[in-house]
C-alpha cells in the first residue's frame, strides 16, 4: 500500500497569483475582489504586497489589478501610471484619467467555473 499523494497547499500568496493569473485580457479585478476570490476576505492590501513580490516568471497580469473605485493606484505622474495605463488601453479596457468603468470592464467570473478552477 503507497500513502497518497497530493500536492501541498498553496501559501495565501500563491493563491492571490492564481486569481490574478485568471483575469482574462480586457477586464479587470479590483484588490479587494481577488482578496474575495482567493478566500482572503478583508485582505485587499495583501495582494498589493503579494503582487510586488510576485516573480517575474508568473507573468501575471498586474495591469488588471486596479482600485475598488475603478482607478489605477500609482500616482498619475508616475511611469507605474502609464505603463498600467497604455497596458489596459491594448488590451481594449477605456482609461479616462486613470479611471475604468466598472460597469462595462469589471471580471466578474462564474463561480462554478472559478471553484473549479481553483487549486485550493
Amino acid at each position: 500500500m503507497t500513502p497518497e499523494t497530493s500536492a501541498p497547499p498553496l501559501s495565501p500568496m500563491q493563491k492571490i497569483w492564481h486569481i490574478v493569473a485568471l483575469i482574462p485580457e480586457g477586464r479587470v479585478a479590483s484588490y479587494g475582489k481577488i482578496a474575495d476570490y482567493a478566500g482572503l476576505p478583508g485582505r485587499a492590501r495583501y495582494v498589493s504586497r503579494a503582487l510586488k513580490q510576485a516573480p517575474d516568471s508568473l507573468a501575471l497580469p498586474w495591469h488588471r489589478v486596479i482600485n475598488s473605485q475603478g482607478k489605477i493606484s500609482f500616482a498619475k505622474d508616475t511611469q507605474a501610471f502609464q505603463l498600467q495605463m497604455s497596458l489596459l488601453r491594448s488590451e481594449g479596457v477605456q482609461v479616462n484619467q486613470g479611471r475604468i468603468a466598472l460597469s462595462e470592464y469589471e471580471w466578474r467570473p462564474d463561480m462554478a467555473t472559478l471553484v473549479l478552477s481553483m487549486p485550493f
